[in-house]
C-alpha cells in the first residue's frame, strides 16, 4: 500500500506561484538596488556627503539580498567586499 500524497498539479501549482512571486521580488530588488545605487553615485558627483553613503549602503544591502535568493555567491562577494571598503574608509574619515 503506497502512502497518499496531495494532488500532484495543485503541488506543481503552488511551487509555480511562489517561483512566480520570487521572480518578481528579485527582479523588482534588483531594479530598485540599482536604481539607488545610481543615485549614489550621482550623489558623489554632486558632493552629497553622507547621503551618497547612505544610498550606497541600501543599494549594496540590496545586492547582497538579490545574491542570497540566487544563492549566487560572486554577488553576495563583491557587495560584502565593498561594504568593508566603505566601513574602512568611513572609519578612517
Amino acid at each position: 500500500m503506497q502512502p497518499s500524497f496531495e494532488n500532484p498539479t495543485l503541488s506543481s501549482r503552488l511551487w509555480q506561484r511562489r517561483s512566480l512571486n520570487r521572480e518578481k521580488l528579485v527582479f523588482l530588488l534588483k531594479w530598485l538596488a540599482s536604481i539607488i545605487q545610481i543615485m549614489g553615485y550621482t550623489a558623489t558627483a554632486f558632493g552629497m556627503t553622507p547621503l551618497n553613503i547612505y544610498l550606497f549602503l541600501v543599494g549594496l544591502v540590496g545586492w547582497f539580498t538579490v545574491g542570497l535568493l540566487w544563492n549566487d555567491r560572486a554577488i553576495m562577494l563583491i557587495h560584502i567586499v565593498a561594504l568593508g571598503a566603505m566601513l574602512a574608509g568611513l572609519i578612517s574619515a
